[in-house]
């Protein structure tokens, strides 16, 4: 009996024994005086089980067919197999037309074995941070490893954007998570939304510079050197915000789990094979994306800023340092370089080598780009293969007295011999006894 029915055998109990009048008791079980008398009655004649539900193990009115059921099963493991109960309630409805609650089609699977309720484990205590208040006041970036095309087609790596206050998504694949790939996929976002104010992004090491820092970046007080992504964004006036945890920027790391449920199965349904038929698809799934799931922001002000797409080429590239030869000669990746500008003022010791996303090539010295020309590559000389040597321990050579470089010098000194011979034994014979 549940505890409802128990509550009412006590309060029966009490107004057959006179401890409760019928009136008094049907205040408390919120029924009329006359439904109590019936509920006596009842429990005369049948004792406790008279008062569980009439309709307790009867079939319910609005239970769905037993057909409807076994169809909508049929459907799921034909074609939506590992699908979510959700999206799975989505695609039989929108498809295939069949009238079913997104909860009942979840205790169905749930029965036939189909889906696996997860269990949760202990939740960790952190801070909680409310939204931001406009568009483009700080937007989320990570990328998501992860087999998009489930072994049709190579593995990609998802870049996402997300903004902080209106949930708004911007993403494209690549083929891997580096420099390159979120300096293009800035691009693409900044020429289609603007500059957002921040970024909020992990410690990747494409995004979080790790070498050693120069005598000119301890002058300026920063402790470790920038990476490419970090000096662009700088350039640009955009704040960048590095997170500690993954659960600081959980709201990309919470879309990236929705989008490796159901953009894969999107995918699959398709049945895409390559990056480029992938993006493409990604572009029309975010439109349909953003309109169903963005949230209003407090304000409606954008803050996003403009910037010129010269701009944004020139900052949003791989920028070396390279130093300028004498002869007006550089050297990058093996490869010798002639500026061909000749210097009105005092020639610059370094000048900048920049890497563009369209894979062109620029010289430039305080923004100005520099003409140049590719020099041929120098004839290397053959090396000879090094003859190894067995090494010998020489001793130190004394040469003997009688060497000819010493003859002299040994007469000398056997001659001074003999005259201190002579005179120790002449001074001993005049010697008084």
């Amino acid at each position: 009996m549940s505890l409802k029915e128990l509550k009412r055998v006590g309060i029966v109990q009490r107004v057959l024994e006179g401890q409760l009048s019928q009136r008094a008791a049907s205040k408390i079980l919120g029924v009329v005086d006359r439904q109590v008398r019936r509920i006596v009655k009842r429990y005369r004649l049948e004792g406790e089980k008279g008062l569980v539900h009439r309709l307790r193990g009867r079939r319910s009115n609005r239970r769905h067919p037993e057909e409807l059921k076994q169809k909508a099963l049929q459907i799921y493991a034909k074609h939506y197999g590992g699908f979510g109960p959700t999206l799975a309630h989505e695609k039989i409805e929108g498809k295939h037309g069949l009238q079913i609650g997104c909860q009942t089609l979840r205790r169905w699977l749930i029965e036939a074995n189909a889906w696996k309720v997860r269990s949760l484990g202990k939740a960790k205590n952190h801070e909680w941070r409310a939204r931001k208040d406009c568009f483009g006041e700080m937007i989320q970036l990570d990328g998501s490893h992860h087999d998009w095309l489930e072994g049709r087609g190579p593995r990609l790596v998802l870049m996402g954007y997300i903004d902080d206050a209106t949930n708004h998504v911007f993403a494209r694949f690549y083929d891997y998570e580096g420099t390159i790939p979120v300096l293009d996929s800035f691009y693409r976002y900044a020429t289609r939304y603007g500059l957002p104010r921040s970024v909020y992004l992990d410690r990747h090491v494409a995004y979080w510079g790790s070498g050693l820092t120069t005598i000119e970046e301890q002058l300026i007080g920063r402790r470790r050197a920038e990476s490419q992504f970090e000096r662009a964004l700088r350039q640009l006036g955009v704040e960048v915000i590095h997170a500690y945890s993954p659960q600081a920027k959980g709201r990309i790391e919470r879309l990236f789990g929705t989008f490796q449920d159901r953009l894969v199965k999107e995918m699959r349904l398709l049945e895409i094979k390559s990056k480029e038929t992938a993006n493409k698809f990604l572009e029309k799934y975010l439109v349909e994306y953003n309109r169903r799931f963005n949230v209003f922001p407090k304000t409606n002000t954008n803050v996003h800023r403009w910037e010129s797409q010269k701009r944004l080429k020139r900052i949003l590239s791989v920028q070396t340092v390279c130093a300028l030869r004498n002869d007006n000669t550089v050297r990058h990746d093996n490869c010798f370089y002639q500026v061909l500008r000749p210097w009105k003022h005092r020639r610059p010791k370094h000048i900048f080598f920049e890497e563009r996303l369209d894979g062109k090539h620029y010289l430039t010295h305080e923004g100005q780009e520099l003409p140049w020309r590719l020099l041929p590559q120098p004839v290397m000389r053959a090396r000879v293969p090094h003859q190894c040597k067995i090494k010998r321990i020489f001793e130190p050579w004394v040469p003997p007295a009688d060497h000819p470089y010493k003859r002299q010098s040994f007469q000398q000194h056997l001659r001074l011999k003999e005259l201190r011979e002579k005179q120790s034994t002449r001074t001993f014979l005049m010697a008084p006894n």
